[in-house]
């Protein structure tokens, strides 16, 4: 008890965190970690039960505010996929092509947690959100990882001034001297699994964690921490506040995925083949969004001779090569083939350069269409995710 008196008394100036925090004191180490009790509901013995309540309809959590809320929405949208809310102020929603779901809206953290009670059966939450509150849980998998909004990353920030002025790396913060066990490295975060897990792997071992209330950005300036675990977008609202991101010291990439109870896809009538559905809408449209198609003329002598000249052109191999199709017109009262339409999809941000190329060698009458979807054989997201299920 002495330890722990003594290690208390040197962080008294940090904020206590709430009842749900658990202290582990070693001789080495300090280390707040969080223990968040799952729902009564559906625990037994400090477990899950492997069973799922029983219900007709597919429960898919969605955020309910900010700009994931919007983002989400809108993906959604663009996958033909809209959801038809009647009341802004009600939570619960539907999406018409998916007569068997029902959309309800909650808070992201709610969302993982309410995978883990089976009370939804699908959900999108930023990665960060899911590994913080779902902490490796097995039940949880990750459908698709890569929706390709809400970007950020969870990263530690310490002060560009005073005694680490000079610190640039997580190795050197973690080999400064002055952290002991009576003067731990103190860091304010919302990050209570995620932020004590990234210390211990990497080393550093006298570490104290506490909540802020209000923008983390102040509590190092304030002298309530030394530093911050938050997470990242830009940079911008560090740098304002005089603090620097050091090598190392990214917890976790994050941005949107696409996330289901394991349970309920093997035991939940109809979710597997509705999670197969929209997984295949996500990819068949994100792939296209990066896409745009190419049609254009060329003359030549064969389809052949035309496609060796196309794909001369490093930027005009499109997805599988080139479609090459003959344009016939009537001649002296003949059909005769002098031009080829050439069709390829391009990558957006190769755009110009390929119609620039497309140009040297004989193409007129360029057009180009955005793609709307794209859909392969099979996705290679969902062999996963039956392999995953060991189906």
């Amino acid at each position: 008890m002495s330890q722990f008196s003594s290690a208390f008394t040197a962080a008294s100036s940090v904020s206590l965190p709430p009842p749900s925090f658990y202290v582990s004191v070693s001789k080495r180490s300090f280390i707040y970690c969080c223990s968040s009790p799952q729902s009564t509901t559906t625990v037994v013995n400090g477990k899950f039960d492997g069973k799922i309540v029983e219900r007709d309809e597919i429960r898919f959590g969605l955020p309910s505010k900010g700009r994931m809320a919007g983002d989400t929405l809108d993906l959604l949208k663009d996958c033909q996929l809209s959801v038809k809310q009647v009341n802004p102020r009600q939570y619960v929603a539907q999406i018409p092509q998916l007569s068997n779901v029902e959309v309800w809206f909650q808070r992201p953290k709610d969302i993982v947690r309410k995978l883990l009670s089976g009370d939804l059966d699908l959900g999108i939450v930023g990665l960060d959100t899911v590994s913080e509150y779902g902490r490796g849980d097995e039940d949880l998998i990750i459908v698709h990882d890569a929706l390709k909004y809400g970007d950020c990353r969870l990263s530690l920030a310490i002060p560009k001034y005073g005694i680490f002025e000079n610190i640039n790396s997580l190795k050197e913060l973690a080999q400064m001297p002055r952290w002991t066990i009576d003067r731990p490295l103190r860091v304010a975060t919302g990050f209570t699994y995620l932020g004590p897990k990234f210390m211990q792997e990497n080393g550093l071992k006298h570490v104290i964690f506490s909540t802020a209330d209000g923008a983390l950005e102040a509590a190092p300036a304030m002298g309530i921490a030394d530093a911050i675990l938050d997470l990242v977008s830009s940079g911008t609202t560090l740098r304002e506040n005089n603090l620097k991101e050091i090598e190392g010291g990214v917890v976790l990439e994050s941005q949107a995925v696409l996330v289901a109870s394991r349970k309920a896809l093997i035991q939940r009538k109809g979710a597997l083949d509705t999670t197969h559905e929209i997984l295949e809408r996500f990819e068949a449209h994100l792939r296209a969004a990066d896409q745009f198609m190419i049609t254009a003329n060329m003359s030549g002598s064969s389809a052949e001779e035309v496609a060796e000249r196309v794909l001369s052109q490093p930027s005009l191999s499109g997805l599988q090569g080139p479609t090459v199709s003959p344009v016939l017109c009537k001649r002296d009262g003949k059909v005769a083939a002098d031009y080829y339409a050439i069709v390829i999809c391009v990558p957006k941000k190769a755009l110009y350069k390929s119609v620039q190329q497309l140009r040297a060698i004989g193409g007129s009458g360029v057009l180009i269409s955005p793609l709307t979807y794209i859909f392969d054989e099979e996705t290679p997201r969902w062999r996963e995710l039956l392999s995953k299920l060991g189906l």
